[in-house]
Formats: structure tokens, C-alpha cells, sequence
């Protein structure tokens, strides 16, 4: 008999849906035989719901970052003292969820994969009533846990980190139902790719450094100012910036002047990042876990820029204390720390390969063969 995978994600950013996206092919890879479904569960509530709680995270991103980071650091606290706020968030899922529970009932599964927390919370909620007995697995994506991952029982769960899977051990997960995979990340990013050939395929000379410069599936932060600075480079590079579904944002970049001695080339969304990171020397983003860890994999160093308080500063620390990136704390310095950079090409090529050193392109696999061994 076949084997029936559930995978659940909520759109809440892109990287959520790009981990289920790769937990999902890496299953038909290996299995061609088995039934998956993946589903957004924000697709299975009202609009309201899904404004507010999808929604609302891109505009706090984009408008007041530092009060998305108060929230994420109160909520990683221990739930003692707060056990009321805990039931009635819950409860607020809970009713706005009821098509998402409904749907959970309707067909057997083997086992169900969660690459965001709230459909685990919810499945939890379940079992404890008793109304669900299909194992479920989390994957975390990032590189540090958080309090709200914890949802017991939950038979087993994934970080990126031995660090991430300590920190879930402190809520009291027994460490062996954690397993450090690395996050997942399309199987694409596992393949080996030829240089020159990825360069002609994008349209690239290579004869320069590249620094590929990226905004997000979303295409948020102040793109075009980043751009401006890497232009203000003094030595000769290769830029190429992806502004993701930000139309807008690429037509202005495309209006800016490049001085003689750079090359430029301006995309908006692409399914070719693995190509874009394969030939990269440097990538200047935002580091989120799913486009941090497709950057480890290609073994690119990072330069670091705007990062969301809460899982994505952390995020910025992993990098930082395991020497595979700089960060650019202020935009005004952008040029300044790029060009000392590339003006150290030894200092480059140690960045390069302590990337290539935390890269864990199998990740999607590695929660795919213990899924399919349910």
C-alpha cells in the first residue's frame, strides 16, 4: 500500500512554503509511489484569519520590525505565567481553523510533516483530546528553536541545529525525538553544478567578482539603496539583484545608471537561485533560514543586511560565530565593508568555506526518509 503524506505549512513568508515545497519533492524522489498532499492551512480559514495572522507579519516586517521582535522574544518565554494569553490564542485558532480540522478528518494519513507551527499546535490540540492518532513530525526553519515549536505530542522534530535541538530539550523534548538535518531546501540545491555553464545559462561573464543581492520572494527591505551602494564600489564586480514578485522595485533598479567598470543584471522572480548561489561569491540579503541555508549549500559567504528582530538576528549570530558571514549594520557602510571584503580575497575564501562546511543540502531528504519509514 502506498504511503499517504501529509505535509502542512502556513503562509506566513515565503520560507515556510518553500521548506514543505522541498519536503514534498523530496518525498515523490524517493517514493514515486506515494500519495502527498501539501497544504497551506491559511487556505482552510476566513479571510479575516488569514489577514491577520499571514498578512500582518509582511507589514510588521516592513513597518515596525523591532515590535515583531518584542513579540517573538515574549512569546519564547516559559508559559507558566502566561497560560491564559496560551488557551485563548489557541482557542481563537481554533475557531477560525474549523475547516482546517475538518479536512484533517476527511482522509487517513500515515504521517503528518509541519513546517510551521500552528498546524502542529493545532494536531496536538487533537491528540490530547484524543480525536487524532496519526503521528505528526516538526521541522523548524530556523537556526534557533523558539517556545511556540513545542507542541507535545509530537513524535519527532527536525532543526537546523544541534544548538536548535537543545533548546527544544529545554522545554523538555526528549532528545531522542529530535534530529539535526539542517532545514529543508529544494532537492535542486543538492545537485553538483558546472560554473561555466551556469554562468552562460544566466547570462553572466564571471570575469569580476558577483555579488548577488536578494529582497525576498516578497522583493521588501530598501532594495534600491543596497543597490545604489554596491555601485559605489570602487573595485569592478557582477551584481545581480533579485527583487522577487516586487515589480515595481525592478523597474525603478532598472532606470539607475551602472558606472563603466560594473557589470549589472536585474531579475525579479526566479526559479534559478540555485544557479544565481552556485556562481555567487557573495550574497547580500535578509538571512532567513530557508535562503540562508540554500546559500550554506552552495557555499557562497553572506553579507548580512536588515534582519528581522527575533529569528532572523539569531539566525545572524549562527553565521557570524561560525565565521561564513559579515554584517553590515548601518547601509551607510555597505560599500565600505564590501570593499574590504573583496579587497582580501584569503579573508573571502575562509568565508567561502565555512559556508561550505555548515551547508546541509539533504536536509529534504533527510525528513523524507524518516517520514516515508512511518
Amino acid at each position: 500500500m502506498a504511503s499517504r503524506v501529509l505535509v502542512l505549512c502556513a503562509s506566513v513568508g515565503a520560507g515556510h512554503l518553500r521548506a514543505a515545497q522541498a519536503v514534498e519533492l523530496a518525498l515523490r524522489r524517493l517514493d514515486p509511489t506515494a500519495i502527498v498532499r501539501n497544504i497551506d492551512v491559511l487556505t482552510l480559514t476566513n479571510a479575516l484569519f488569514r489577514r491577520v495572522y499571514g498578512k500582518a507579519y509582511l507589514d510588521l516586517v516592513n513597518r515596525a520590525p523591532h515590535v515583531l521582535g518584542y513579540f517573538y522574544d515574549r512569546l519564547d518565554q516559559p508559559p507558566s505565567a502566561r497560560a491564559k494569553g496560551d488557551r485563548f490564542r489557541r482557542l481563537v485558532e481554533k475557531l477560525n481553523l474549523r475547516p482546517f480540522l475538518s479536512f484533517l478528518k476527511s482522509e487517513p494519513w500515515d504521517v503528518v510533516v509541519n513546517t510551521h507551527f500552528l498546524p502542529a499546535e493545532m494536531i496536538a490540540m487533537l491528540k490530547r483530546n484524543g480525536e487524532w492518532k496519526t503521528p505528526q513530525f516538526t521541522v523548524t526553519t530556523d537556526f534557533e528553536t523558539h517556545r511556540l515549536w513545542v507542541n507535545p505530542p509530537c513524535e519527532h522534530y527536525f532543526t537546523a541545529t544541534a544548538e536548535g535541538a537543545a533548546y527544544l530539550q529545554s522545554w523538555g523534548v526528549p532528545a531522542s525525538d529530535t534530529t539535526v538535518t539542517g532545514i529543508p531546501i529544494h532537492p535542486v540545491f543538492s545537485e553538483p553544478k558546472e560554473r561555466a555553464e551556469c554562468l552562460r545559462r544566466q547570462g553572466l561573464a564571471g570575469d569580476r567578482p558577483i555579488l548577488l543581492q536578494l529582497a525576498g520572494g516578497f522583493g521588501v527591505g530598501p532594495i534600491e539603496q543596497i543597490y545604489r551602494d554596491i555601485l559605489d564600489l570602487e573595485r569592478p564586480v557582477e551584481v545581480a539583484v533579485v527583487s522577487g514578485r516586487n515589480e515595481e522595485a525592478k523597474r525603478q533598479l532598472e532606470q539607475i545608471p551602472v558606472p563603466g567598470r560594473h557589470h549589472a543584471k536585474i531579475l525579479g522572480f526566479t526559479d534559478q537561485m540555485d544557479e544565481l548561489m552556485a556562481v555567487a561569491d557573495v550574497v547580500v540579503s535578509k538571512p532567513g533560514g530557508l535562503t540562508t541555508s540554500e546559500v550554506l549549500a552552495r557555499g557562497a559567504a553572506m553579507a548580512i543586511v536588515n534582519p528581522i528582530p527575533g529569528q532572523e538576528s539569531r539566525n545572524s549570530d549562527f553565521l557570524l560565530e561560525n565565521g561564513a558571514a559579515i554584517k553590515i549594520n548601518n547601509l551607510a557602510t555597505l560599500s565600505h565593508k564590501l570593499g574590504g571584503l573583496l579587497a582580501d580575497p584569503e579573508r573571502l575564501a575562509r568565508l567561502k568555506a565555512h559556508s561550505r562546511r555548515l551547508g546541509r543540502p539533504q536536509a529534504a531528504f533527510e525528513v523524507a526518509r524518516r517520514a516515508l519509514a512511518v
